[in-house]
């Protein structure tokens, strides 16, 4: 045997290891496959190692984003996933929305808002990846989760556990999607984009309830789903124990720091959800999420070895109809890249896109380099990916300090950081991009009232009225899910209730109290045909008490609870066990003392009478008597005309002067609406709801409401939607924009000699800019639409950028120009701001 030196071992290893990365490096470069390229529409094979996931071989960086197709009309679909394109995304991932595909069991949808395989065909289009999200368990804030409900009804059936009922039914549905996309030939390895599929959804959270059958069903999970041999990975996320070779994903907000990592060594860090701000339920207050945060996560995590990152949501869009889960608001993640509307919100998407070209430029050093981190002082490091024996270097420099700035010397260069912030060097010495400093322009959304569309409404109403005996007689008040079914809102419960003299209070001061303990949402209540009042739960606290004073009278008088549901559950384990509804009534104050009533007979009605004529249809509306409107009290509906808005802007309803209850456009129910649920500011949580203008015709349109509470419609208005106000906000201290390199050979070149800060402007569609309502060079503060002069501010300001920029589509202002620094420049020993409010329209 022959014997060899450990020395020169650890040297064969090295110039081993440094020939095959350099191999891959070349090999990367020259046959990396891009997904603009007519190579993706090809049969590709999907692996994975503990890097990333392969695409024939091939190491790729992933950029996702969620759009749900059942949250946006089809005719939005192709303008949403350009979108997500051009912001730098090269994979859209949606949900498997089972109760909308099956609402009945045995019979399936799958056509026009719920065409599954036309969603993914458009991603295939746009040369995308796709993700797959099966589930059929997807939470995401939708009706009972995805779940539909006859599954409820199953008997013996608990959900999402080792139970034979769901399991059959769960492996059914699955199944039938699956072959769904294999027949249309839509996996990669078929020439498809789905190179991903995930199964179950956060199964972590529920999986104690269930014991040792919760531990047994993540094994069936994988099993089933691997069994259905669809040629690509599967995924769990926030699943901890996923079985080989399932891959265990990350979701939440900051995954870089907060996920353990994968449950084996040969599986990548894969992130599913990086939320985009928050979902909204009745009652919050605005949601926020900076860009600034989500850059900074986003490096973080790909500094950290993460190879895909998807972003929930990047258009969140719209809960139409009762789809939304209990108390979610009818729009859904507003603050996403994308708005509810489609708009590109700025300066989200647009430093969202350049902290993925960055991050981008450094995809060679990043799959062919070996990590390590350098701790440069307290609270810096840098993370840099590094070749050994070749230039091929890049470096993600921290400064961790949530409170100040900082200044970090690294390979000789120092390097100015702002308050917890990530700078990327793709050549580790050139700083392209930093988190906290943005260089995209920002855009503010505007409400405009519609001239065309509210010439006249001309309301008529239409009180609905309290059923008299509905028959369906039972001792006690029904539970309200199974007795509505998910078919309706709202349930009828009746009782009749006979009185003495006697037993009514003798002062006329007095008067017995009502009280209605309930398990959720809320109900409204009628005494002998007359409004009494209402009371409802909360997102947190689903169960409440109503109690109001009433004016019974002797002899017979009638009780009606008119009870609400605002969605189903949509998490949490039992949720075939969840109840909401009545479940015990009293009257107080009586001579007699207290009387319980639940056990008093009652009969119960689903749905309103409105809801059964369809009343908010043109063949509908006929059935009933129209009279003139005005304000009410009570279910009341209300029908008006409206002709199409001006232009081709988005299209909303806002809601002023009315309480709770849903809007129907030309028969199609756009959403629940409460504004009288006012959040902590004393303002309602959504004001505006959109009508998708594929809803719309030219004239006439139908606009039919149900207001169950306290409302007057005369101060309704159609609105238009824009983000025709743009600003730019840049410092002296500014780095160029990232925009301004790319890579070429694995060099990091720059495109233009001039490196130096400039604000750049670009209004949306065909506009031009054609007023500049702020411009101040000094030290403004605020945001898009609400800048305000700081202490010293450039008197010709507005005037420099009204030449760079009136009458344009888009402008550049470079800080350095010499119309700003003039001899009356304020402040000159200070590093200053520009800061610009310019308004777009088309050219009159």
């Amino acid at each position: 045997m022959v014997q060899v030196e450990p020395g020169r071992i650890l040297l064969i290893t090295f110039l081993s290891t440094l020939l095959i990365t350099s191999s891959i490096a070349q090999k990367e470069d020259e046959e990396e496959v891009d997904p603009d390229s007519p190579e993706s529409t090809t049969p590709k094979e999907v692996t994975y190692d503990s890097r990333s996931l392969l695409v024939n071989g091939k190491r790729m960086l992933f950029f996702s984003g969620s759009i749900h197709y059942p949250r946006s009309p089809p005719d939005a679909w192709p303008d949403l996933i350009r979108k997500a394109k051009m912001g730098g995304l090269n994979m859209v991932e949606t949900y498997v929305f089972w109760n909308v595909h099956e609402p009945v069991q045995g019979k399936y949808n799958f056509e026009g808002e719920y065409d599954l395989v036309k969603f993914i065909k458009l991603i295939q289009q746009n040369k995308m990846f796709a993700m797959l999200r099966v589930g059929p368990f997807v939470q995401g804030e939708w009706n009972h989760g995805g779940l539909p409900y006859w599954l409820r009804e199953v008997p013996n059936i608990i959900f999402r556990c080792d139970n034979e009922p769901f399991k059959m039914h769960m492996k059914k549905f699955v199944t039938l999607v699956i072959e769904k996309m294999k027949q249309a030939k839509l996996f990669a390895p078929q020439g498809g984009p789905i190179i991903v599929s995930q199964i179950e959804n956060e199964y972590n959270t529920i999986q104690l309830a269930f014991r040792e059958r919760g531990d047994s069903y993540v094994q069936w999970a994988a099993k089933m789903a691997l069994s259905l041999d669809t040629k690509v990975p599967w995924i769990m996320c926030k699943q901890k124990d996923a079985p080989d070779p399932i891959i265990n994903t990350c979701n939440g907000r900051h995954c870089g720091d907060t996920f353990t990592g994968p449950n084996g060594p040969n599986k990548p860090f894969l992130w599913t959800e990086n939320w985009t701000a928050q979902f909204r339920v009745f009652g919050d207050p605005p949601s926020q999420r900076s860009a600034e945060d989500l850059a900074f996560s986003i490096i973080r995590f790909c500094s950290k070895n993460g190879t895909l990152v998807n972003y929930y949501m990047y258009h969140g869009g719209t809960n139409f109809g009762r789809t939304s889960s209990s108390f979610t608001t009818t729009r859904y993640y507003d603050e996403a890249p994308l708005d509810e509307f489609g708009l590109i919100r700025e300066p989200k998407w647009g430093h969202l896109k350049d902290a993925h070209r960055a991050v981008n430029l450094c995809k060679r050093a990043l799959f062919s380099g070996s990590p390590f981190v350098q701790k440069l002082g307290p609270d810096q490091e840098a993370r840099v990916w590094e070749q050994p024996g070749t230039s091929l270097c890049s470096a993600f420099l921290t400064n961790n300090n949530t409170k100040k700035p900082q200044a970090l010397r690294f390979r000789g260069q120092d390097y100015q950081l702002p308050p917890r912030s990530i700078s990327i060097l793709p050549d580790c010495k050139t700083e392209v991009f930093n988190s906290q400093m943005i260089t995209t322009h920002h855009n503010s959304r505007n409400i405009v009232r519609s001239i065309a569309a509210n010439k006249n409404f001309n309301w008529e109403m239409y009180r609905e009225v309290v059923p008299d005996d509905p028959g369906n007689k039972l001792n006690e008040p029904r539970e309200l899910y199974e007795l509505t079914k998910d078919t309706s809102d709202y349930a009828w419960y009746i009782t009749k209730l006979d009185l003495g003299r006697r037993d009514l209070p003798m002062k006329n001061e007095i008067l017995p109290v009502l009280r209605v303990a309930s398990l959720g949402h809320g109900l409204h209540c009628y005494v002998n045909g007359k409004y009494i009042g209402s009371a409802h739960g909360s997102k947190v606290e689903k169960s409440f008490v109503f109690q109001k004073p009433v004016e019974f009278q002797a002899g017979s008088n009638q009780i009606a609870l008119l009870g609400f549901l605002v969605g189903l559950p949509d998490s949490g384990a039992y949720m075939e066990k969840r109840y909401a509804g009545p479940r015990s009534i009293t009257i107080l104050g009586l001579n007699t003392g207290t009387l319980d009533i639940t056990l008093n007979t009652w009969s119960h009605q689903v749905g309103l009478d409105g809801e059964k004529n369809q009343i908010y249809t043109q063949n509908g509306f006929p059935k009933v008597q129209w009279v003139k409107g005005g304000p009410s009290e009570g279910v009341t509906w209300y029908k008006g005309y409206f002709d199409a808005p001006e232009g081709d802007n988005p299209v909303a309803v806002k809601m002023t002067g009315m309480g709770k209850g849903m809007v129907y456009i030309n028969g199609r129910n756009i959403g629940r609406y409460w504004m009288s649920y006012l959040s902590p500011l004393k303002r309602p949580t959504q004001s505006e709801y959109h009508i998708p203008r594929s809803y719309l015709q030219p004239t006439m349109n139908l606009i039919v409401i149900v207001e169950d509470e306290k409302g007057d419609p005369k101060n309704i208005e159609i609105v238009l939607v824009d983000r025709d106000t743009i600003c730019g906000f840049i410092t002296e201290n500014h780095l160029p924009s990232v925009r301004l390199f790319e890579g070429k050979g694995g060099k990091l070149v720059a495109l233009e000699k001039d490196l130096k800060p400039r604000v750049e402007l670009a209004c949306p569609g065909q506009k031009q800019i054609v007023a500049v309502e702020f411009a101040s060079f000094g030290d403004p503060f605020g945001a898009c639409g609400h800048y305000v002069e700081g202490n010293c501010t450039s008197p010709v300001a507005k005037q420099v950028v009204e030449k760079f920029c009136l009458g344009k589509p888009s402008c550049k202002i470079p800080l350095d120009t010499p119309d700003l620094h003039n001899k009356n420049e304020a402040c000159p020993e200070m590093k200053k701001t520009l800061a610009i409010q310019a308004k777009c329209a088309f050219k009159a």
